[in-house]
C-alpha cells in the first residue's frame, strides 16, 4: 500500500538518500543537502500557512511504501516561479526575411533569454525510485499535486509549467548544451545543473544577451531542441493527458520543452470534488485518488463508492482506507475518480 504525504523535516535523511539515486538531468533534484533542508523548511511552512497566495514557497509531498515503512518517491509543486529567484529559459522565435534581389524569402530562428520574476505555478522534482516504476506509482505522485492545487487554488498561479527533462544521447551527452551552454560557462552540464538550484547568479552573469540564430549551431543540437529525455517519455504524455500542451520556451541548458496549461482547466483539478465520507463495508468498484484536506495533507489510491446526489457529494471509503487518511469523522475529502476522459483540445 502507497501513500502520498506532505514532507516533514524528519523525513531530510530518507529524502535525501532517495534525490542521490537521481540521475543527472533532473536539475531541481541536483542539490546539497543544505538546500534540500531548506527546501523543506520552507515547504513545512507553506503548508503551514494560513494565509493563502503564490510567492513561491515549494510543496514537497513523498510517497511512502506502507509495507517497508520508507520513502520510495517525491515530487514537488512550486507555487510561483521567479518568487525567491528569476525563472530562465530561451524563447524560441521566427523572423521572415526577404531579399528582392535574391528573390529569396527565408525563416531565421532565433533563441531569446526570458528572464521572469513572477511567472506561473511550476510542478517538477518528480522522482521515483526504478523497482516502483510502471506500477502507477508515477501517476500517484504527478496527480496528487493537482489534487492539493483543487482544494487550495489560491495558494498557485493561474498558469502552471512544466520544464521536461531534455534529450540526451546514448552516452548521456546533451547535444545542446554542448552546443551552447558549455561554451559560455566552462563546466560541464552535471556542475551547471546542479548549480542552478542553488544560485542563479550565475546565469545571469554568463548567459548570452542577444540572440542565438540556429542557423549557426550544429545539426544535433538544433534537433535536440524541444525533444525530451526517453526517461521523460511517459511523464510527458501523463501530463499531455492533463491538457498540457508545449509553448515557445525550452531549457537553457538541456533544450527540453516547457508545457503549460491554465491551473483550473487541468483536468485532474477540474474533475476533483471535495466530499464527505462515510464508512462502508463495501465502499463501491470506483479507482480514485481520495485526499485528506486537512493537515497533514495525504492522498491515497483505492475503492470508492461516490454519489454526487448528497447535498454536494459523498464518499464511501474503507475502513483501513479512513484509517491511513487519518480521517475525523466530520472532515470532507477531496476525490478524483481516475480513468475518466483526459482532456482533448
Amino acid at each position: 500500500m502507497f501513500r502520498i504525504r506532505e514532507a516533514a523535516l524528519n523525513d531530510l535523511d530518507q529524502l535525501w538518500a532517495l534525490i542521490g539515486q537521481a540521475s543527472v538531468g533532473m536539475t531541481s533534484l541536483q542539490i546539497d543537502k543544505d538546500t534540500l533542508r531548506d527546501r523543506l523548511e520552507k515547504s513545512v511552512f507553506a503548508f503551514s500557512k494560513s494565509i493563502a497566495k503564490a510567492e513561491g514557497a515549494p510543496y514537497v509531498l513523498v510517497l511512502e511504501d506502507l509495507a517497508s515503512h520508507s520513502l520510495v518517491g517525491t515530487s514537488c509543486i512550486f507555487s510561483k516561479t521567479g518568487g525567491y529567484e528569476p525563472f530562465y529559459a530561451y524563447k524560441i522565435e521566427s523572423t521572415k526575411a526577404v531579399s528582392e534581389l535574391l528573390q529569396l524569402e527565408t525563416l531565421v530562428h532565433s533563441l531569446h533569454l526570458v528572464t521572469e520574476h513572477n511567472g506561473p505555478t511550476e510542478i517538477g522534482s518528480l522522482f521515483l525510485l526504478p523497482d516502483y516504476r510502471g506500477k502507477g506509482c508515477g501517476r500517484l505522485l504527478s496527480l496528487s499535486r493537482f489534487l492539493y492545487m483543487a482544494a487550495h487554488p489560491k495558494r498557485f498561479a493561474s498558469t502552471t509549467i512544466a520544464e521536461m527533462r531534455g534529450h540526451q544521447d546514448e552516452q548521456g551527452v546533451s547535444p545542446f548544451w554542448e552546443a551552447i551552454g558549455s561554451h559560455f560557462f566552462k563546466v560541464d552540464f552535471p556542475r551547471a545543473d546542479s548549480l542552478s538550484m542553488i544560485d542563479k547568479k550565475f546565469i545571469r552573469d554568463l548567459m548570452p544577451k542577444y540572440p542565438i540564430y540556429l542557423e549557426l549551431l550544429p545539426h544535433d543540437a538544433v534537433e535536440a531542441i524541444g525533444q525530451v529525455h526517453t526517461q521523460t517519455r511517459p511523464a510527458l504524455a501523463m501530463l499531455e493527458g492533463e491538457g498540457f500542451r508545449r509553448n515557445a520556451l525550452i531549457d537553457i541548458f538541456d533544450g527540453g520543452p516547457v508545457v503549460e496549461c491554465e491551473t483550473m482547466k487541468i483536468r485532474a483539478v477540474a474533475q476533483s470534488t471535495i466530499a464527505k465520507w462515510q464508512n462502508s463495508e463495501v465502499p463501491g468498484e470506483q479507482k480514485a485518488l481520495v485526499a485528506r484536506l486537512e493537515r497533514p495533507f495525504m492522498v491515497i489510491e483505492t475503492n470508492v463508492g461516490f454519489d454526487m446526489e448528497d447535498k454536494g457529494g459523498c464518499v464511501t471509503l474503507s475502513k483501513t482506507a479512513a484509517e491511513l487518511l487519518g480521517l475525523n469523522p466530520e472532515e470532507k475529502t477531496m476525490v478524483l475518480i481516475l480513468d475518466q476522459k483526459p482532456i482533448s483540445r
